[in-house]
């Protein structure tokens, strides 16, 4: 079962109306709107809070179990449960799913954007690192190593290190995928592919135009 039927039947059965469950869950209406119609997953900390006010097992959320409420323990620790199955389950998916954009446009807050096309895992250890996103590679300026339609797994960030691949959006268009080199007066973008010139903007254009990172990409997801 889909997250979005999961939290529906989860509302349905506390007889909430989107408004009600947004407000114990401190978020918008619209945003409850969006998980029950599969444009938006919750972040990592508001699955745990889902889990938690719903006093449900993590894995029953990501749709990896129909095993519903949380093991329970006796007095002297032992399952009620049938252990050997949950171990299993956990050990066999012992990850978060993420969303996968098709585009990000300039100033949109990542976690606002709708043009959802998929959804990857990451480990639950990657995932308490920060807030991830998946992204749709478009053309062939990051070739070899990046080709068309692979999908990145990027973590949120505003800044980067030198020698860095970060994801990128400049002068409001949307975001590109580029390894960036900092200079003491600006940076530069740059493409794997040869066939596509460096662009460097000083530190004025930076603010000005402007050029804003989103992301750093530390892992490829490639097709074949």
């Amino acid at each position: 079962m889909d997250f979005k039927n999961i939290i529906l039947a989860l509302r349905n059965e506390r007889g909430f109306s989107q408004e009600q469950l947004a407000k114990v869950l401190h978020v918008s209406k619209s945003t409850v709107a969006m998980w029950e119609t599969g444009q938006r997953l919750p972040s990592v900390e508001k699955y745990e809070e889902i889990a938690d006010y719903f006093n449900v097992d993590m894995d029953f959320l990501y749709g990896r179990t129909s095993i519903k409420r949380r093991a329970l323990f006796d007095e002297s620790g032992s399952e009620y449960v049938n252990s050997k199955l949950v171990t299993s389950i956990s050990r066999k998916n012992q990850g978060i799913i993420i969303n996968v954009l098709g585009r990000v446009a300039a100033g949109i807050p990542i976690d606002a954007v709708t043009d959802i096309i998929d959804t990857e895992e990451i480990s639950l250890e990657m995932a308490r690192t920060g807030e991830f996103f998946g992204l749709q590679i478009k053309g062939d300026s990051m070739e070899p190593k990046i080709s068309d339609g692979d999908v990145v797994i990027v973590r949120q960030q505003n800044d980067a290190e030198s020698g860095d691949i970060v994801i990128a959006t400049i002068n409001g268009d949307e975001a590109t995928c580029k390894r960036i080199r900092k200079y003491r007066d600006g940076i530069e973008l740059v493409s794997s592919n040869p066939c596509y010139e460096p662009m460097f903007f000083s530190n004025e254009e930076i603010e000005n135009k402007p050029v804003r990172i989103i992301g750093r990409v530390v892992e490829l997801r490639a097709k074949f």
